[in-house]
C-alpha cells in the first residue's frame, strides 16, 4: 500500500518505516480498506505528516484513533472536514480556547489544517479506523508507529509542547523528555471529562503561547 507519507518525514523515520512490523501494517491496512469501510481515506491516513513539517513542528496533540462516522475523519486528530457538524470534544475544545484568551470565538468549521499548518502535530495513536467502530484498528501496530513518531519528536527536537489530553494521552506520553520539552497535560475534552471539572479552565492555548514566546518561536495563532 503506498503510504502517502512526504519525503521530509520518510527520511527521518526510515529506520521504522523499514521494520518489518512497518510493512506487515500497511499490508493489514490495505486488506481492511478492501474488505471494509474505513477512514480517513487512503491518502490522507499520514495527514498530520503532511500538513506539519519536521523542521517547523513545535507542539504536538495526541489524540486515540479518527471519528468514525461517514465523510468526519481527515487525517488531523480532533478536527473534522469543511462540511461535517463541530464534535462535542472539539467544541469543548474551543470552548476552553475562548475563555483562556478571552476572546469571543464563534468557530464556522472543526477543520483543523490552519493549527497542523503552522507546526502542531495532530497526531492520533492510531491513524485508521472502521465505520462505525471506535478502536477497530487497535489490535493493529499503529501503536508501535506512533510512540516512534514521539519518541523521535522527543529526542531530535528541543522546546516542543506535548499536549496531552486523557489517561490515554497521558500513558503516550510517559517517555518524553521533560527536561527539553514542555509537557501539559489534563483531562480529555470529552463531554464526559469535561462536565466532571476535568478540562476546562486548563490554559493550556496561552501556556503553549507563552513557551513558545519565552523560547523565541513564533505564537501559534489559534483562530
Amino acid at each position: 500500500m503506498q503510504t502517502y507519507l512526504n519525503p521530509e518525514w520518510q527520511t527521518i523515520l526510515s529506520h521504522e518505516i523499514q521494520k518489518p512490523y512497518f510493512n506487515d501494517l500497511l499490508d493489514d491496512i490495505s486488506q481492511e480498506y478492501q474488505t471494509n469501510i474505513c477512514y480517513p481515506p487512503k491518502e490522507l491516513i499520514f495527514s498530520a505528516f503532511n500538513y506539519c513539517s519536521f523542521k517547523d513542528l513545535k507542539v504536538v496533540i495526541i489524540g486515540q484513533d479518527p471519528y468514525h462516522g461517514k465523510g468526519e475523519a481527515n487525517g488531523l486528530c480532533f478536527s473534522v472536514n469543511n462540511d461535517v457538524r463541530i464534535p462535542p470534544s472539539l467544541r469543548n475544545i474551543y470552548r476552553e480556547l475562548s475563555d483562556d484568551l478571552g476572546t469571543i470565538f464563534l468557530p464556522t468549521s472543526g477543520n483543523l489544517e490552519a493549527w497542523a499548518k503552522q507546526g502542531i502535530l495532530l497526531l492520533n495513536a492510531t491513524l485508521t479506523v472502521r465505520e462505525d467502530s471506535p478502536n477497530s484498528h487497535k489490535h493493529l501496530k499503529w501503536n508501535v508507529f506512533t510512540d516512534a513518531v514521539i519518541q523521535k519528536i522527543s529526542d531530535e527536537k528541543e522546546n516542543v509542547v506535548f499536549l496531552l489530553w486523557g489517561a490515554f494521552a497521558h500513558k503516550k506520553g510517559l517517555k518524553i523528555d521533560r527536561t527539553k520539552h514542555l509537557v501539559l497535560e489534563s483531562g480529555h475534552p470529552s463531554p464526559m471529562s469535561a462536565n466532571q471539572g476535568k478540562w476546562f479552565g486548563n490554559k493550556h492555548f496561552s501556556k503553549t503561547n507563552s513557551y513558545l514566546k519565552n523560547n523565541c518561536l513564533t505564537e501559534i495563532n489559534w483562530f
